[in-house]
């Protein structure tokens, strides 16, 4: 079955350069940060030295949905207007699209009239595709930032999914089941992501990914750690492991033709130099970022005549853009889809990851074995967590009364 990525500019209205700065600014400020960039967090590769860390920390593991990344801004309105509340997508370039006809209501708001604003959530955008061939577009929650100005960033994994979950998510669920007929109209529909335990692997393996598969497809899996903070950037702790054989690197591709002397023919209509062969395959010079608008040059990529005469077919332009690749048995970089979604190619740190990534080769076997032992560890600090809280409330007990305090509390009674 095959998927589509869903397409941003039919999901929402692009903001305006002006207008889209104005609320870079509005999240920036949420967010208690000066940098106006994208502010979402981004995974990396998985290596073998992080199987031992999965035993070190907490991790949360989900099914990677091979979607369009976005982080959801819930903005104010005018206040008499129509639109008292705003949605805003934000994608990996840090454009601003306006989603009409999202409603999200307070929690205890039996009216569902009171709505949530200065909120910012992550999650991606996917095409779920049924048996039938209908599709559904759903936006996948799985983390939440801000929520009515209150920051969640330094709080557990657990806690800001929770948060979400009870004040966000459970109201939105409660006014479409009590309103059933306005779910025609609305553009997408929003779910949490289903997240497990990270030892809980060989289930992921045997039973999620086959059926998500299914609907909006998949490339691997993402391990959050529980107890971190929310991190915009690179994050340590978000871990995005790919079967070895789809662990892919985002490069800068310039294309190179080759340049045929003019012939007799050519003579006779007045061209006397080289020119260009836009017929023939050209060398695809493939660059990575090494920092913000520098980049080095990395390599090439192999273009079989089909895979070229294919990448034509698409219409796009070509040269100069981003495309992901992925390294084939006889370690050539190949193509394996352009990246339209973003403007730059992946940093050189982060090729140095994902080299490691497919040197190390860690397998779904792999993981699978580990598994045993990133749950005994688990366990011991679930163990020694609960042995250290009963330890604490025994003494509390035990603690000989504060003079001090029944004192003051004398002073206030009288």
């Amino acid at each position: 079955m095959s998927h589509s990525v869903p397409d941003l500019d039919v999901v929402g209205i692009k903001a305006g350069p002006g207008l889209a700065n104005q609320f870079r600014q509005e999240v920036a400020a949420l967010l208690g940060r000066n940098n106006l960039n994208f502010p979402g967090a981004q995974p990396v590769s998985f290596s073998s030295r992080h199987l031992l860390e999965l035993q070190k920390e907490d991790y949360y593991v989900c099914e990677k949905t091979d979607g369009i990344r976005c982080l959801m801004y819930f903005a104010r309105g005018e206040p008499d207007s129509e639109t008292p509340e705003i949605h805003y997508l934000i994608d990996r370039k840090n454009e601003y699209r306006y989603v009409p006809g999202l409603h999200f209501p307070l929690n205890n708001d039996d009216t569902f009239q009171k709505f949530h604003v200065d909120t910012l959530v992550d999650g991606e955008l996917v095409n779920d595709t049924y048996d039938d061939g209908t599709q559904q577009l759903k936006y996948y929650v799985f983390d939440c930032l801000v929520l009515d100005g209150k920051s969640l960033m330094h709080r557990t994994l657990d806690k800001r999914l929770a948060y979400f979950k009870e004040l966000v998510l459970k109201p939105y669920n409660a006014m479409y089941e009590k309103f059933p007929e306005e779910k025609q109209h609305r553009v997408f529909a929003v779910e949490d992501k289903s997240t497990q335990f990270s030892y809980g692997i060989e289930m992921m393996f045997r039973d999620i990914i086959p059926k998500v598969k299914r609907v909006h497809g998949n490339d691997g899996l993402i391990f959050t750690c529980r107890s971190t903070p929310y991190k915009i950037g690179t994050d340590e702790h978000i871990l995005k492991w790919k079967p070895p054989a789809e662990n892919t690197i985002d490069f800068r591709m310039r294309l190179e033709f080759p340049m045929l002397e003019p012939d007799t023919d050519d003579e006779a209509e007045g061209i006397m130099e080289p020119y260009a062969d836009y017929d023939a395959i050209p060398i695809c010079h493939l660059f990575v970022m090494v920092s913000q608008g520098e980049y080095r040059y990395f390599g090439e990529m192999f273009v079989s005549l089909a895979e070229w005469d294919e990448m034509k077919a698409m219409g796009l332009p070509l040269d100069d853009t981003i495309v992901e690749c992925y390294k084939d048995d006889q370690s050539r970089w190949r193509f394996h889809r352009l990246r339209d979604d973003k403007i730059d190619a992946n940093h050189i740190s982060t090729v140095e990851k994902v080299l490691e990534s497919i040197q190390d080769r860690v397998t779904e076997d792999d993981l699978i074995r580990a598994a045993p032992a990133i749950k005994a560890a688990w366990k011991r600090r679930q163990a020694q967590m609960m042995g250290e809280e009963e330890e604490r409330k025994r003494r509390a007990k035990q603690a000989p009364p504060n003079p001090n305090g029944a004192g003051m509390k004398r002073k206030f009674e009288e």
